[in-house]
């Protein structure tokens, strides 16, 4: 899991511009257009921002506008001008430590979420924080730097190919199909975790280790994390669902209380896996303590064992001249013998008693 950097004083934009009066030239960032209605589509990838601003009056149709990186902060700010973007929005896009959550404004909504990746190679967690903005034609997203896809590519092609029926319907339709696309990534996310815990769980069983536990705690704090990603959002989807916003058809709303019931249900596996990450934990300790209770079961037996031995060889280790079996030709034989058949009485009866 990454660490996301802390905007730690108020932005503004005037004393962004004070200090680079120039900052709004030769920008660079990765934008892409989708353009389209139910009968044509435009696609587009472009590096200057002005090159968005022709599509803001299409009412008939619907544009996506795909910004892949927050650090441009001019470009960010050309577009939100030209959009008529409040400047706290624009705060929010950029500081890419914001909860997962929903404003809304005058003619249009802002949507923040996570989307989570799983790194194959790593076994963790990578989070990227996704900003959304919804006008009456049109949805914006924002992409954090540096950060290599996103998991859009189904909605991409469905909008190239006219699947199903995102091309019928309006921007609050892609919207829904945007985070629904995020949301069922977090299945493939739990999926992955969900197999780790398996295996996880008959190690610790056969081979607790200290390893196991340090993997365990590392398991935990990935889920926790899940979990804070997703509680919020189900609130957001929520306050989707039932806001009064004309730019949310009522058609649309039915299809973002499915995405709210797919939230849920990963939220509800989330909390079995902490469940049983807990349990998991104790079956460590449990499998540590049975571990320690078997060492010393069997030092106990070798110590009882040898307590008998040890008295037997202690009397004739006194060297007094009065006794007679030190006198004795086969005296040490003897004496061995008889610790052995000792020995072997002792191990018959805990055998018998199944303590071996």
């Amino acid at each position: 899991m990454e660490n996301k950097p802390h905007l730690q004083q108020p932005f503004s934009f005037q004393d962004y511009q004070d200090n680079f009066p120039d900052s709004t030239k030769n920008l660079d960032a990765d934008i892409s257009i989708f353009h389209y209605d139910e009968a044509t589509i435009e696609e587009k990838k472009f590096n200057e921002v002005e090159e968005c601003f022709i599509y803001k009056d299409k009412d008939k149709t619907v544009t996506w506008i795909d910004v892949d990186d927050t650090s441009q902060i001019p470009l960010i700010q050309k577009l939100s001008q030209n959009y008529g973007l409040h400047a706290l929005l624009v705060e929010d896009i950029i500081c890419a430590d914001q909860r997962p959550k929903l404003d809304e404004y005058n003619n249009h909504l802002f949507i923040v979420v996570k989307m989570l990746t799983y790194d194959n190679e790593k076994q963790n967690i990578n989070s990227e924080q996704i900003s959304f903005v919804l006008g009456s034609n049109y949805v914006m997203s924002f992409q954090e730097l540096d950060k290599k896809g996103d998991v859009f590519d189904k909605v991409r092609e469905r909008i190239r190919n006219s699947k199903g029926k995102i091309r019928k319907y309006g921007a609050d339709y892609l919207l829904y199909a945007l985070i629904d696309t995020i949301v069922d990534n977090y299945f493939i996310i739990l999926e992955k975790i969900g197999e780790r815990i398996e295996d996880m769980e008959g190690r610790l069983i056969t081979d607790p280790n200290p390893s196991k536990l340090r993997d365990l705690y590392r398991l935990k704090r990935e889920v926790i994390f899940i979990r804070k990603s997703v509680w919020p959002l189900r609130e957001v989807i929520n306050k989707l669902e039932r806001d009064y916003s004309e730019l949310i058809t009522d058609h649309t709303k039915i299809y973002i209380k499915d995405v709210y019931d797919h939230t849920v249900q990963v939220i509800d596996t989330v909390e079995s896996y902490r469940d049983i990450l807990a349990s998991m934990l104790d079956i460590y300790l449990s499998s540590i303590s049975n571990k320690m209770n078997s060492v010393m079961k069997v030092l106990t037996v070798i110590s009882t064992i040898f307590m008998p031995l040890t008295f037997i060889v202690g009397v004739y280790g006194m060297n007094f001249q009065n006794m007679p079996e030190l006198k004795w030709k086969y005296g040490y034989f003897i004496v061995l013998g008889v610790c052995g058949v000792i020995s072997f009485l002792m191990l018959s009866f805990f055998r018998k008693k199944r303590w071996l």
